[in-house]
């Protein structure tokens, strides 16, 4: 497949829970969804220009392009039809999909069911590695965005800006408040589990914010090398050495000629995550564009730093106060501003410059206005929920999933 040069296509990817539809529980029923009659069970599927398929977890399902989109006008579209039709499907089965990034009472070590198929032996030597059990294993869901690079330089300007996006997106997408059937102190929950659940090997997921690299071969050497080695004493027929192992919030798919963003929480429904993929996609382009900050000023962004920014944001979400002097610089602040306001701030300042925004524009200004789907759900639960008005506020939730609506509250 030939190579495409920057933002000239667009992978998104889109992971669902299946739960039962009167209690919300988790159900592992993703078999049925990827077995087409009386057939074997297949590691994807299609479902009009969708592909469903399964990785780990089998009460999850991922909604994906089949390849690069040229753009996203037509996504929301093709994801709400496939969205339609796996809830017919799972409606014959007394369940349905929910969406944001955890299950908000699943008990991981109790309830998870690991995918039994396709490329086992990969899950079964990180089962055996680190125990894929937990949350940041089983309980997580996620929206990728992929996108393209053709050569070295269009990888270091691509890599460079994507490394100053992803600090600030949990105050964009943050939509896990709870775990454990508690409000936990994170606006992202997810993400909080999700940089610890490889600790045993702290080389996979360094920082989750990437080192400051921008040649493949520097990738190469201070990324992929250091891990492979980390990991060969517990993986000795090298079943996990692959760029996938790397866990880090964004991470470089050279077989593909893609970087991989990894950090935005699955939100209330895929109108929300289209919407919210297409102004990650606008600023990732304002930053390689030099639009919202000078080459050499990306480049010079210290790791410790935008690793301590995401931190804070996982914490507080779009409330995350921005006040670091090499943030305000890079981010072209005149003084200290709130995570929430900085992408209110890019998605006007980019509107009439970034293509990706157009289709998604009238959906996303709503959403830009109601703050993070984690706030909304908090707000939503109160302080002291009992288990009555969690399954109350996230059945609207698969209500919204269902509808296209956005979650207002309840």
């Amino acid at each position: 497949m030939k190579a495409l040069h920057l933002f000239e296509g667009y992978g998104i990817e889109i992971e669902l829970m299946i739960v039962d539809a009167a209690t919300l529980t988790v159900r592992a029923l993703a078999e049925t969804l990827l077995r087409e009659g009386n057939g074997p069970v297949s590691n994807e599927r299609s479902l009009g220009r969708v592909r469903i398929s399964n990785e780990l977890a089998a009460h999850v399902i991922e909604f994906k392009t089949p390849g690069p989109a040229a753009g996203f006008t037509g996504l929301t579209e093709d994801f709400r039809s496939a969205v339609d039709e796996v809830n017919r499907l799972l409606k014959v089965h007394g369940a349905r999909l929910l969406g944001t990034g955890m299950h908000p009472f699943m008990n991981p070590f109790e309830e998870a069911v690991l995918w039994p198929h396709g490329q086992k032996e990969i899950y079964n030597a990180y089962h055996r590695i680190f125990d894929c059990r937990g949350h940041g294993w089983v309980n997580l869901q996620s929206v990728h965005l992929n996108l393209p690079f053709c050569g070295a330089d269009e990888f270091g300007r691509l890599h460079a800006a994507i490394r100053c996006v992803l600090p600030l997106l949990p105050g964009l997408c943050a939509s896990t408040p709870m775990a454990d059937g508690q409000l936990t102190p994170y606006c992202d929950t997810r993400l909080a589990v999700y940089r610890k659940n490889q600790q045993r090997i702290p080389e996979i997921a360094g920082s989750i914010i990437p080192e400051a690299v921008f040649d493949p071969r520097s990738y190469e050497r201070e990324i992929l090398l250091p891990m492979y080695h980390a990991i060969a004493p517990m993986d000795p027929d090298e079943v996990l050495r692959g760029e996938w192992l790397n866990s880090r919030g964004a991470i470089a798919r050279f077989e593909r000629n893609a970087i991989e963003i990894r950090l935005v929480d699955t939100q209330e429904n895929v109108e929300a995550d289209v919407a919210v993929m297409g102004l990650v996609a606008a600023v990732v382009r304002g930053f390689v564009e030099e639009r919202l900050a000078p080459l050499n000023i990306q480049k010079q962004a210290g790791t410790r730093m935008l690793a301590d920014c995401l931190n804070q944001a996982i914490v507080d979400g779009e409330s995350a106060l921005v006040s670091d002097p090499g943030l305000i610089a890079l981010y072209g602040l005149d003084r200290p501003k709130r995570a929430g306001d900085i992408w209110k701030a890019w998605y006007d300042r980019l509107l009439p410059h970034c293509p990706e925004l157009l289709p998604v524009a009238s959906f996303l200004e709503k959403r830009l206005e109601q703050g993070t789907l984690s706030s909304r759900i908090r707000q939503s639960l109160g302080e002291h929920p009992s288990p009555e008005r969690v399954r109350a506020v996230y059945g609207k939730l698969a209500d919204c999933l269902a509808t296209g609506r956005l979650f207002c509250g309840f």
